[in-house]
């Protein structure tokens, strides 16, 4: 007579924890390959050009120096691109957020003619490839006379950072009950009052996560800041990376500190704001 030998089965609690242990370890593998890249690069801006390829790769050198950093801050051009991106980039968020708040009151509280088309236009705006209009714009800045200018990068990023505000905000709106609109109404107040002291201020997550994105669009753009520049003086960050890259030689620890240094403005607006970044983004899912 055979006897058959059964393996014994976990326990509900046993298989949890070995579940919570493989996501774990799941999402330590995710963090390790995604940290690894900005490991590197943090390790190379403060390591000469020789040692930037040596093998076995190291973090800590034994030349380790700020010689980087201080060829950046210490050249006046590279400081340019700088002020360049904080200036393009803080006024297309502010552009962009004052027009999307208006646009995107207008979709979300009135009926008016052609409202759905618009909804269209703006949807297909926001799926079509943004290389594929690059000639087109170039034309165009050029024939306004805004080539190489700020109103000419600032009002050409709008073109693409508008749909995406708008269709967001509306989506706000739209969960923020109309009984508040009334009250305000009567009470002796018009629809602007209504729109900049109760709507906004309760929207404040939503603006939040639209200026941030807004922001990081501006900031990270590389192909029109190309195109529609010529000087360096106009240069903005991205542009500024790619020009250490020289015809015979490449800065690499230069370019690997300038982009540290070009991250941290939007890793600090993510840090301070992701409560409202992740709760915006998710706010216009669900109309009440």
């Amino acid at each position: 007579m055979t006897t058959v030998t059964r393996t014994p089965r976990l326990s509900r609690s046993s298989r949890r924890l070995v579940q919570r242990i493989g996501l774990l370890l799941g999402l330590l593998a995710g963090a390790t390959f995604a940290a690894a890249p900005v490991l590197w690069m943090l390790s190379s801006s403060f390591k000469p050009n020789t040692l930037i390829f040596e093998f076995p790769p190291r973090l800590i050198t034994e030349g380790f120096s700020f010689e980087a950093y201080g060829a950046i801050f210490g050249d006046p051009e590279k400081i340019r691109f700088f002020i360049n991106s904080y200036v393009v980039s803080g006024a297309v968020t502010i552009a962009t957020l004052f027009v999307a708040i208006l646009a995107a009151y207008a979709f979300s509280r009135y009926d008016f003619p052609f409202k759905k088309p618009l909804n269209v236009i703006i949807v297909t705006v926001q799926a079509v490839p943004p290389i594929t209009l690059l000639v087109p714009y170039f034309g165009l800045v050029v024939t306004l006379g805004l080539f190489n200018t700020y109103p000419g990068l600032i009002l050409t990023y709008m073109v693409f950072t508008l749909p995406y505000a708008i269709i967001m905000m509306t989506g706000y709106f739209n969960t923020i009950p109309r009984e508040l609109d009334e009250a305000v109404r009567m009470d002796g107040a018009g629809s602007w009052t209504a729109l900049w002291r109760i709507l906004v201020p309760i929207s404040v997550p939503g603006i939040v996560s639209v200026g941030v994105y807004t922001f990081m669009i501006a900031w990270n753009e590389y192909l029109f800041a190309l195109t529609l520049t010529k000087t360096t003086d106009m240069r903005t960050v991205p542009i500024g990376i790619q020009l250490l890259m020289g015809q015979h030689s490449y800065e690499w620890n230069e370019m690997m500190a300038m982009s540290i240094l070009g991250s941290i403005p939007v890793l600090v607006l993510f840090l301070f704001f992701q409560r409202f970044f992740i709760g915006g983004l998710t706010a216009g899912a669900v109309k009440s």
